[in-house]
């Protein structure tokens, strides 16, 4: 499939009037639109500039406030929780994050659930925020229920995504960023504009028998959790998805489960709404609440030369350490641009066109 590639800066124009066309202030857009391009810029496309298209359409059917009052709505010296007004999760979360680690900075801990937020793009970039202060970061979120547990055929869970960020010295930091799902629903959506098959283990159909259809979800398949069957151990991808459900929204009184609000604007909103918005859970850890830092990230370097120094399977060059992959896409794209397929490039026209604003194609 062919592709384009544009410079960030160029997608960051565009990214960023399109948040202010739909009635973003200039430091929302700002944020929405740096969580977004950091997906592109980290090789994790399907929750970059892709989904720009998407978030416009939840605005248009009201399901997205793009001037929230974000707020805390309960609160302890190490905990809140807070209220995303149903703003974009891209704002939301960032927000959130902010309070955990200033919580961090006074107690050692900061923890932080989310009710009435949306979509937040990777959760990568939130809990990576804590980096910069010799933190950890933690970052997790639920998602519209498009996995079916195993042994079911009911979609329950989201793709339900963790990300664990720990600073290290001289070595680049340990950033782990995971769905709880074989794939992410975003990389199904990349097979479908190649109109290519998925691997076996990713879907199943509605009847619960494995499939290879990257268009199964549209047909009332299901995601499969991490594992992909009982005998590859998806029962623990399952587990991990029930808790990223319980702490994103059982402790902020969000959505979850079935309830879980859908991510495309066309799919209707479930019945029943037992909580508010999506859910999610964000904390950061002061690295010296527990033993000096200097000495946390000598470890942590010589912890991931080690990895890196582990002997390779035949034909595989070496070991990656998780964060390699996605810092190998950043210093690629920063030199040679995002590449972008045409759907995407098509996408981002279309939106140009109707809000009145230039694109270069």
């Amino acid at each position: 499939m062919s592709e384009k590639h544009y410079s960030y800066n160029e997608l960051y124009e565009f990214t960023y009037s399109v948040f202010k066309k739909i009635g973003c202030s200039d430091t929302h857009a700002a944020t929405a639109t740096k969580v977004l391009l950091s997906a592109d810029m980290r090789g994790i496309d399907s929750h970059g500039v892709a989904r720009l298209i998407g978030y416009v359409r939840l605005w248009e059917v009201k399901r997205v406030n793009a001037t929230p009052d974000i707020k805390i709505i309960h609160e302890t010296p190490s905990t809140a929780v807070v209220d995303g007004d149903s703003g974009l999760g891209l704002v939301v979360a960032p927000f959130a994050m902010q309070i955990a680690i200033g919580k961090a900075k006074s107690v050692g801990t900061g923890w932080v659930s989310v009710q009435n937020s949306n979509h937040f793009g990777i959760a990568g970039y939130h809990a990576m925020m804590a980096l910069e202060h010799d933190m950890m970061g933690i970052a997790m979120t639920n998602a519209s229920p498009l996995v079916a547990p195993t042994f079911s055929i009911d979609k329950m869970l989201g793709t339900n995504p963790i990300c664990v960020a720990a600073p290290a010295g001289e070595e680049p930091a340990f950033v782990a960023d995971l769905a709880t799902t074989t794939a992410a629903n975003g990389k199904l959506e990349i097979l479908q504009r190649k109109n290519a098959d998925t691997p076996m283990g990713w879907v199943q159909d509605k009847d619960g028998n494995p499939s290879t259809d990257a268009n199964i979800l549209k047909k009332g398949g299901a995601l499969l959790p991490l594992g992909g069957d009982r005998e590859h151990g998806s029962h623990k991808g399952y587990a991990l998805g029930a808790v990223v459900d319980i702490f994103s929204a059982l402790l902020s009184g969000a959505n979850y489960a079935p309830w879980v609000p859908p991510f495309p604007a066309y799919v209707p909103m479930p019945v029943q709404q037992p909580g508010k918005g999506i859910g999610h859970f964000l904390g950061a850890m002061r690295v010296d609440a527990f033993r000096p830092a200097d000495e946390f990230k000598n470890n942590m370097d010589n912890w991931i030369r080690g990895f890196r120094n582990a002997k390779p399977q035949q034909g595989q060059e070496k070991v990656l350490v998780p964060g390699d992959p996605e810092r190998a896409f950043e210093i690629e794209r920063k030199k040679n641009g995002i590449p972008l397929v045409e759907a995407v490039v098509n996408d981002l026209r279309q939106l140009a066109e109707k809000m009145q604003l230039p694109f270069k194609v």
